[in-house]
């Protein structure tokens, strides 16, 4: 990756993009040339029996700080029924606020200040929009990549439900897209969703990925579960097999009306309605919660989605959890579980207990 003789911002960075053409292995960055202007450049260009040997170099927040991310030797399915681990923190749209995420991981000691996996046989549950609005969507993207196969080596995981943001860059829907994104897409004369394509690594692990997650006892879906998904009687096994094959879909053209309602409005990446206001609202929602869980077999729910604090919201008496937060107005948190206690964490690893 050819830079300046000025370190540059690592906001104006972008990459890597990894593609699949020909036998060979592309991978290409965005970043400023001699002269200053922001230019494409192919990094490296191997063929894929060699791609082990491919060590990514993907910026930070940090002017003038990396971390390397080695291809996964394979990309499958993700397993949609899990057991609990012992220690579990869970947290969701960061929006492409690589430093927000950064420092959270660190301060709540998942990672050390070298990008490195520390959280053990713990599992971090990403319950999605990671993508979208922030100005370092690609950064995340990798971090997530890299902590996947470090976890599993230290007998941990990590696991990434999509959100709706997810579904709209694999699809097309780009009304969010910062245009940074926009601009680099121009630069390699391909429309962003190629950029996300089945020919490219973050395509492909993209729609190994989940839109509903049981953990043991917990499910995890980015917006909720309507009392249309609840009235299907499908399992979450069922959820993901009918939605994996329309992550890209831009047609909303589906074979059946499981399909139809999963992608939909009232699917697990849209719904809002479990965060009804007022007495009446709150009643119905209760109601629905209460459905989701026995439809599922599940004692909690943990949503992202719908903003309702700065902080990590239970309801319900500990049967709904809610993770959203301002992640770029410097409110992080998550849903940290430890045995069968709960706690929220915030962005300086404080602890406060939820349950």
């Amino acid at each position: 990756m050819s830079l300046s003789s000025t370190e540059p911002s690592p906001f104006e960075l972008d990459g890597p993009y990894v593609q699949y053409k020909d036998g060979k292995v592309h991978v290409s960055y965005v970043a400023p040339g001699e002269d200053g202007t922001m230019k494409l450049s192919v990094d490296s260009s191997v063929s894929v029996t060699d791609k082990s040997k491919i060590e990514l170099k993907v910026a930070t927040d940090q002017p003038g700080i990396f971390f390397t991310v080695k291809l996964q030797e394979k990309i499958t399915p993700e397993k949609s029924d899990v057991a609990r681990a012992k220690k579990m923190l869970i947290f969701s749209d960061i929006e492409g606020e690589f430093g927000s995420m950064r420092k959270f991981l660190q301060a709540n000691k998942v990672i050390d200040d070298q990008f490195k996996w520390i959280f053990g046989d713990g599992q971090v549950l990403l319950v999605g929009d990671f993508v979208d609005r922030g100005k370092q969507v690609t950064e995340v993207l990798w971090l997530i990549y890299s902590l996947e196969e470090q976890a599993k080596a230290a007998g941990g995981y990590v696991h990434y439900v999509l959100g709706n943001h997810e579904i709209m860059n694999l699809s097309g829907d780009l009304r969010y897209l910062n245009a940074k994104y926009q601009r680099t897409a121009q630069m390699m004369n391909k429309h962003f969703m190629a950029l996300l394509g089945v020919d490219t690594e973050l395509g492909q692990w993209f729609r190994s990925k989940n839109v509903a997650l049981r953990a043991g006892d917990i499910l995890l879906v980015h917006g909720g579960i309507s009392p249309e998904v609840s009235d299907l009687d499908i399992d979450v096994n069922k959820v993901n097999k009918l939605t994996r094959p329309f992550f890209a879909d831009s047609l909303y053209s589906y074979p059946n009306i499981e399909t139809e309602v999963l992608m939909g409005d009232n699917g697990p990446f849209w719904y809002r309605g479990f965060y009804r206001k007022g007495e009446d609202g709150m009643k119905k929602s209760s109601i629905e919660v209460d459905n989701a869980l026995s439809r599922f077999r599940a004692r909690h729910i943990v949503t992202g989605h719908t903003v309702l604090a700065d902080t990590v919201s239970m309801l319900y008496n500990g049967k709904l959890f809610n993770t959203d937060t301002p992640h770029a107005k410097g409110k992080s948190e998550g849903l940290y579980i430890e045995g069968k206690e709960m706690f929220r964490v915030d962005g300086a690893g404080n602890k406060f207990r939820l349950k």
